[in-house]
């Protein structure tokens, strides 16, 4: 395992989903020093810490240790909203990051999947309401 490229890579993955470093320390449950530090080197994120990161950024913990991804730079990661809690952040990513979910949603986009999550979590009189809503809005989009 090449330690050495760790921060490197923490540094990339971040930026390539256009996260800041105070929104990722939110997400893991830690500052943001904290994790500055695990992307200069000065310290060494712990096994939780890890899981937390790869749920974070949709990728194996192996993938993360042994820094075999790749990036696409030609696409344009959407983070999550900033409004979002870390436990409701750390639902949501177990939710997608779920080998069953996982399949069923590769193809969405992260505010697709958003939606998708928590239009589950409603009534279905709230659904029909939202479909009805977005029925509104498309119309008045393509006039």
């Amino acid at each position: 395992m090449a330690n050495s490229l760790l921060p490197q890579r923490l540094k990339e993955l971040r930026k390539v989903n256009n996260y800041t470093q105070d929104y990722v320390a939110e997400a893991l449950g830690t500052t943001r020093q904290t994790y500055s530090h695990y992307e200069t080197g000065r310290r060494k994120p712990s096994p939780e810490t890890i899981y937390k990161l790869a749920l974070l950024y949709n990728v194996s913990a192996d993938d993360l240790l042994h820094l075999s991804i790749e990036f696409d730079e030609k696409v344009f990661y959407e983070a999550p909203g900033p409004s979002q809690s870390s436990d409701d952040l750390a639902a949501y990513l177990e939710y997608f990051n779920n080998p069953k979910n996982q399949k069923k949603y590769q193809y969405h986009t992260n505010l697709e999947k958003e939606l998708l999550y928590y239009f589950q979590k409603i009534t279905d009189k709230d659904k029909r309401e939202l479909i009805e809503i977005a029925k509104i809005k498309n119309k008045s989009k393509s006039q």
